[in-house]
């Protein structure tokens, strides 16, 4: 870690301290209040002194864990502690990813060393959308370039997962496509949409900056990351950005487009802790972050949310949002099922996300317009296979091969 990350994580776990004691406070205040309640008036006098007591103790407690986090920091400075970016040691780079997906919306100023952005990435470091640094970052660049966008707690080495039995998809794509892998790295804690607006922006001055045209984009996202990409389509379409209409393939690997099964459970705990006094300082925690307040029904723009409290907005309030015209859209599901259109498959999908979710289709109707015919489901595999496996290679393979397909309309006029 560097000096000002380790200072950050001192703070941070005073923080954390702190505001555990806070929420212990307020469950004793509401407890103590029914045990006072029946005692009525004559109990003010012991009220008050007990009151003050008990928030002169909390605060004491509260105090001291923030002191001990900035002092930590201190001491581990003057033992020599800090070094290398934990975000250029594997370890390092989860223990981000996961802090930033849970607390990533939370990640103020002073924190800001540990709040990970939004950036390209190569060999375990950010790259500058900086014509020097890409062209360094990917030499003999081709004009097609293949941008992955990885889900909730990953990071860009997720795609390489289970690299020693199968080839990365960004490898394949390049030996056989002749795409150039480019990997992103995001705070996947904050709302869908504000990394839409980031990604759109990246790869707008990424576009600028490569060596050469940019002929051809692919996007590939697993999980969250497809939400992203659309996301950043829909803005970047809006602010008349060059990128989108480079765009002709987009891939969506196990993406929950109507939302997923546990995001909305933490919604509900979220809710249910909310209507008692004793649980509602802990109402907040369960609802979870941004992002997974976002993923109960798959949320990819800012209007999507705006007004949605973290223990509120259990009812769909998603808007519409236009698939790329110019890109050919392919929404690829899993199920730990042999057969993926069985009913129980439907039901459990890849354990994560539900097949009809990754298809944007509930019941007859689909809501997400994705050509069914560009649709694929796999069955024998789980959430996570899905960012390197055989099967799901030959299903992107195929569905790319044909030489002679066009691309959409709108592409061409």
């Amino acid at each position: 870690m560097t000096p000002a990350e380790l200072r950050a994580v001192s703070r941070l776990g005073g923080q954390v301290f702190a505001g555990l004691a806070a929420r212990i406070e307020q469950v004793h205040q509401v407890i103590a209040g029914r045990a006072f309640a029946p005692i009525g008036p004559a109990g003010a006098p012991v009220r008050v002194v007990h009151d003050c007591v008990a928030r002169g103790t909390y605060l004491a407690v509260r105090g001291a864990g923030v002191a001990a986090g900035m002092v930590g920091g201190e001491a581990g400075l003057l033992l020599g502690a800090g070094g290398r970016p934990a975000a250029r040691q594997p370890a390092g780079n989860l223990a981000l990813a996961a802090l930033n997906a849970v607390a990533g919306d939370r990640l103020g100023p002073d924190l800001a060393p540990l709040a990970i952005r939004m950036a390209v990435r190569a060999d375990g470091c950010d790259v500058e959308p900086a014509a020097a640094e890409v062209a360094g970052a990917f030499p003999g660049a081709a004009p097609r370039m293949a941008v992955f966008v990885h889900g909730l707690a990953e990071t860009e080495n997720f795609w390489r997962r289970r690299a020693g039995q199968s080839a990365p998809y960004g490898d394949r794509l390049r030996a056989e496509f002749g795409y150039t892998p480019v990997y992103v790295r995001y705070n996947t804690g904050r709302h869908i949409s504000d990394s839409g607006h980031d990604l759109a922006d990246l790869l707008e001055r990424l576009m600028a900056a490569w060596p050469g045209q940019v002929d051809e984009i692919l996007l590939a996202g697993h999980s969250m990351g497809g939400l992203v990409i659309r996301s950043a389509c829909h803005y970047g379409r809006e602010a008349s950005a060059a990128w989108p209409g480079r765009v002709r393939h987009v891939f969506y690997l196990g993406s929950p487009h109507l939302g997923a099964p546990l995001a909305r459970a933490a919604g509900l705990a979220g809710w249910a802790l909310g209507r008692v006094p004793e649980t509602r300082p802990f109402a907040a925690l369960a609802a979870g972050p941004a992002s997974v307040r976002d993923l109960r029904h798959g949320y990819v723009l800012d209007d999507d949310w705006t007004g949605c409290g973290p223990d509120c907005c259990l009812r769909d309030h998603r808007c519409d949002a236009p698939l790329l015209a110019t890109a050919n859209h392919y929404a690829i599901s899993a199920a730990v099922t042999a057969d993926p259109g069985s009913p129980l498959g439907a039901l459990v999908g890849d354990l994560l996300v539900q097949p009809a979710s990754a298809h944007g289709r509930r019941g007859a109707r689909q809501h997400i317009p994705f050509p069914v015919e560009l649709g694929r489901g796999l069955g024998g595999m789980h959430h996570f296979d899905l960012l390197n496996h055989p099967d799901v290679w030959e299903t992107m393979r195929g569905l790319l091969r044909p030489a002679t397909r066009q691309p959409p309309a709108a592409a061409l006029s």
